[in-house]
């Protein structure tokens, strides 16, 4: 018998499904290479809608190249880059950064999407962008502000190089000449209007002390301040709404109820006010107004059309709705007197002196701290631990503060801490927070004097921070001094310091997000 007669054919039909299974999966990873995508973070991401995060509509996956890169390395200001001379690539510690953005949460298996600090450096610099070479048109006719701050915006981004300045520490910002210039010109021509509708204690009401005295010193400042503060709506570039968070919270939250749904109508409803009393509003559709609120719930609370606002946010959390180049992250500052909001401010022994790695103290909040606790807390060369008692008069905290090299900022509940800040004592911060975008993330260069650990490499903290050359951590250092300036409250307030920062982090939001004039405008259209 003829052996071919028992060879079996394969289905001509199944033949057929396997080549075209093949050729599809051939050509997948064809695009993937091609669009140089994270292959196990957009497969992940087929299995868990969970694992995506919104931003307006644009996904995130982001180009390996990041603002840091050696592009940005040059000394002539080109017009527009928010990254300016060495800033980032010579100091930035690298080791920090996970860029696949896949994490798993500490005590956990799940894996979630983690916005790494380059991706935001490269949402900030998306964001502005895109405004800037948007040739979209707007309906109305520009007002003469808008007009006024497209001027501006120009005169910012040609801003002269400033190779070294005696009151700014060049690498410590992303471009210091646009900083500055921005600075000088919020200080030329910045007018603010602060809506008086609203009731006591909500609003027009500070709390001066504690955590959340952020939003209560702001408030408090510029209702009292006479060079910014306009009468005049029609001059005014930005609107302020004078609400408190916090009372917010303490006056209309029923204890136990777990709903903060009373808190949100009841913003709803005053914004809604403004808009049917006032025509500013509608104007922008609320783009130049403005806020400052830092209870952890601030982010819910501003939902709807207070999101439209630009958001000034303690809570600045990615992925609690927080908006890279549109809202804005103010720093977490615990005032411990509401008389003098300097007291217990700083100090700055040398390096030498500092004979602690690391310092963490405080209560067991959120899923990171339990976690570095067991992992460090017997460490030789770290001091992590849980809360100090609070005895009148100790100075135990501060003192480890000052004697560590590293001062470390886990989150908590919610994404952000005072511990950011409090580098008012010299420690280089750790910030192990994943989503939180930094104070004054618009114009300071975080990664030159602090390290950004994810969440999930919490076990090989050590490591990290010795794999830090001395040099480095020099630098570092030596920034964190420099930066301190922008951290601290005055009753009087000065040039550069926390109250201006907040401001000018509106101000300069505010700039940037001014939309492109007709086509045909020049510059030498603005009347004098």
């Amino acid at each position: 018998m003829d052996q071919r007669s028992n060879f079996v054919y394969p289905n001509q039909t199944g033949s057929r499904k396997f080549v075209f299974v093949l050729c599809i999966s051939f050509a997948l990873i064809m695009l993937f290479q091609f669009l140089e995508l994270p292959h196990h973070t957009m497969m992940s991401s087929f299995l868990s809608a969970k694992k995506l995060l919104p931003f307006s509509g644009k996904s995130f996956f982001l180009s390996k190249n990041s603002p840091s890169s050696s592009a940005n390395d040059t000394t002539k200001n080109d017009g527009f880059s928010l990254f300016h001379d060495q800033n980032v690539s010579s100091i930035s510690p690298a080791v920090y950064v996970n860029h696949s953005g896949l994490s798993s949460a500490p005590g956990g298996d799940s894996q979630t999407v983690v916005v790494t600090i380059s991706e935001m450096n490269n949402l900030l610099l998306q964001s502005y962008s895109s405004l800037h070479s948007s040739q979209q048109q707007l309906t109305k006719p520009h007002s003469q502000v808008d007009i006024e701050l497209f001027r501006i915006k120009e005169e910012i981004m040609n801003a002269p190089a400033v190779l070294s300045d005696v009151e700014l520490y060049v690498s410590v910002y992303r471009n210091v000449s646009m900083f500055k210039r921005s600075y000088e010109l919020m200080e030329e021509n910045l007018k603010v209007y602060i809506y008086k509708d609203g009731e006591k204690p909500i609003f027009h009401s500070s709390i001066l002390e504690g955590i959340y005295a952020t939003e209560g010193w702001f408030l408090k400042l510029l209702e009292a301040n006479k060079h910014f503060v306009t009468d005049i709506p029609t001059e005014a570039h930005l609107f302020y709404l004078p609400f408190s968070s916090r009372l917010l919270e303490l006056t209309l939250y029923v204890p136990h109820s777990h709903s903060r749904n009373n808190l949100i109508e009841y913003m709803k409803m005053y914004v809604d006010t403004l808009i049917g009393k006032y025509p500013f509003w509608n104007r922008t559709n609320g783009e130049d107004h403005f806020l400052a609120a830092c209870h952890d719930w601030a982010p819910a609370e501003t939902r709807g059309k207070m999101a439209n606002c630009i958001r000034g946010l303690c809570n600045a959390d990615i992925r609690a709705g927080f908006v890279v180049g549109k809202d804005v992250s103010i720093p977490t500052t615990y005032v411990h007197s509401a008389k003098n909001p300097t007291e217990d401010n700083g100090g700055n022994p040398s390096s030498s002196e500092r004979s602690i790695l690391a310092f963490f103290a405080g209560q067991m909040h959120g899923r990171v701290r339990p976690i570095l606790v067991n992992y460090w807390g017997k460490d030789p060369d770290m001091k992590i631990t849980g809360p100090i008692p609070h005895v009148k008069g100790d100075k135990s905290y501060i003192e480890y503060m000052k004697r560590s090299k590293y001062c470390i900022c886990p989150r908590g509940f919610a994404v952000f801490s005072p511990r950011v800040v409090e580098s008012n004592y010299g420690c280089v911060p750790v910030i192990i927070s994943d989503d939180y975008v930094p104070p004054f993330f618009e114009a300071l260069n975080w990664e030159s004097f602090a390290v950004f650990v994810l969440e999930k490499e919490v076990v090989n903290l050590k490591r990290i921070l010795l794999s830090i050359s001395d040099e480095k951590y020099v630098e570092m250092e030596r920034g964190v001094r420099e930066v301190q300036k922008h951290f601290v409250w005055h009753a009087e307030p000065l040039k550069y310091d926390q109250f201006h920062m907040i401001l000018h982090s509106m101000w300069y939001t505010r700039v940037f997000r001014t939309q492109n004039p007709p086509m045909n405008f020049s510059s030498a259209n603005l009347k004098d």
